[in-house]
């Protein structure tokens, strides 16, 4: 038996999974071996039935016979490169003229950059406009707001949700942009010059420009105008940098969902399926393990970037290897990890629960606390002394907070009420209406409607792709 992966089988899609297959790298490879030779065949320099072999053989991938031939010789994409020669005859001979490793492996992870952040925006586009979904149903629902873990002042539940969607609508665009960026190293050749391509084709109507314009064209990328062995390496870590950027936030909207969904803040709570474990020892239990995995995964995630950054700032000269074997799983499961990431979200986001009796238990025990801004700022247009005021709003409230710490009812509205210093400026009856923490919400349901409309401006449900 051999170590397997959990990126293998147990997170990431079945889409994600495949583009980063082995099958799939070797495929891409093969795809620049052949379109090199395309153009060479136009130059004059491959035959016709070169290129129709090295064309008809081009998807018969065979991993088994690229690893014993990797075995022997030690070199994973020269022993690819061996077994596709293998198979095209003649037209093998020619395979790889000119070219370096990296010709075919940059350019060929590019490619495979671009179709997987395809499937992260597809998959954030998603959770976008579920998001936008829960902000215009519960855009007017008051909550109780915390700041230092603390009850402060009341919020919407829908803007508390749009503090999250305006990050993510953020990166997304960020994502988008560097798709859109990403570049390829191009067909440079040993050390970037293209000085094999220039001797090669100099007595051809094929410059070393045109071929490489034919190939990239091909592939569907860009390429660097100026590379060395590979590409520069610092564009890794404006990858890893994007995908951090976004790990961030969502391990924030995690890690306050498994706040939300705890006793004493109970607001939010994931879906729990109805034969769902939470506990080997403990049967009750509800773990918010979904957030917990988009927690742990984002982590992993952030934790490549320095790695990304050392490849960059020690890659000496035109190159050397102290980037290579990480890039094998750094990249990779950074691109997995964030698919599983966006998977679990969306996941929880379709069957997210709002616990409304919950709340409005906790906007009576606490809102009228945060609710004693208002009376103090009524009080002094009353005329009263703020200083001396708010003392004595203070000594009352840490009374009635004591009284709510040990289950007792929230008598704050009853002592203001009954205070004669507090009843000169203000009537009873305007001290219950002020201390109605649920009115004391401010624009928040107008701006977190906004943010729902602008979502759904951005992803009309006509335009499926990201």
């Amino acid at each position: 038996m051999n170590y397997e992966s959990p990126y293998s089988t147990r997170y990431g899609s079945a889409e994600m999974r495949s583009l980063w297959s082995e099958r799939t790298k070797r495929l891409a490879w093969r795809k620049i071996w052949t379109a090199v030779a395309e153009v060479q065949a136009a130059a004059g320099l491959v035959t016709a039935e070169q290129i129709d072999t090295i064309k008809e053989n081009q998807d018969k991938v065979n991993i088994e016979r690229a690893q014993e031939i990797e075995e022997e010789i030690g070199h994973d994409l020269m022993a690819e490169l061996k077994a596709y020669a293998e198979q095209c005859g003649q037209g093998g001979s020619v395979l790889h003229w000119g070219l370096t490793s990296a010709d075919v492996q940059d350019n060929a992870d590019i490619v495979r950059q671009k179709a997987g952040l395809t499937l992260l925006l597809t998959k954030l586009r998603r959770s976008l406009l579920l998001i936008a979904d829960h902000i215009a149903a519960w855009a007017d629902l008051p909550v109780m707001g915390y700041t230092h873990l603390q009850p402060a002042e009341p919020t919407t539940l829908g803007y508390r949700l749009a503090g999250y969607a305006q990050e993510l609508l953020l990166h997304f665009e960020q994502l988008a942009r560097l798709r859109l960026q990403l570049r390829g190293k191009g067909i440079k050749g040993a050390v970037g010059s293209a000085a094999a391509f220039q001797e090669m084709l100099s007595n051809t109507a094929v410059t070393p420009e045109m071929l490489e314009a034919s190939v990239m064209e091909a592939l569907g990328i860009e390429a660097f105008p100026i590379s060395t062995q590979t590409y520069p390496r610092v564009q890794d870590y404006w990858l890893l940098s994007s995908l951090s950027g976004l790990a961030a936030s969502l391990h924030k909207m995690a890690f306050d969902l498994r706040v939300l969904q705890s006793p004493g803040f109970r607001t939010l709570a994931e879906p729990f399926g109805a034969k769902q474990v939470g506990s080997s020892a403990m049967p009750f239990k509800r773990n918010p393990v979904k957030a917990e995995k988009i927690c742990s995964l984002t982590r992993q995630i952030a934790s490549h970037l320095q790695t990304t950054w050392e490849n960059s700032a020690l890659s000496l000269l035109e190159r050397t290897l102290d980037d290579s074997a990480n890039r094998r799983s750094v990249i990779p499961e950074a691109f997995l990890a964030m698919d599983e990431v966006l998977i679990t979200l969306n996941k929880i986001l379709e069957n997210l629960a709002v616990d409304q009796q919950a709340i409005k238990r906790t906007l009576t025990n606490f809102g009228p606390f945060s609710a004693l801004e208002r009376v103090l700022n009524e009080l002094v247009r009353a005329g009263a002394d703020r200083q001396q005021m708010h003392e004595r709003l203070r000594e009352h409230s840490m009374v009635a907070w004591e009284a709510v710490e040990n289950a007792s009812a929230n008598p704050l509205v009853d002592h203001l009420s009954a205070d004669t210093t507090i009843l000169k400026y203000l009537q009873p009856v305007r001290i219950r209406e002020l201390l109605n923490a649920d009115s004391y919400v401010g624009t928040a349901p107008q701006r977190a409607l906004e943010m729902a409309a602008v979502i759904k401006k951005r992803f009309p449900p006509t335009e499926q792709n990201p």
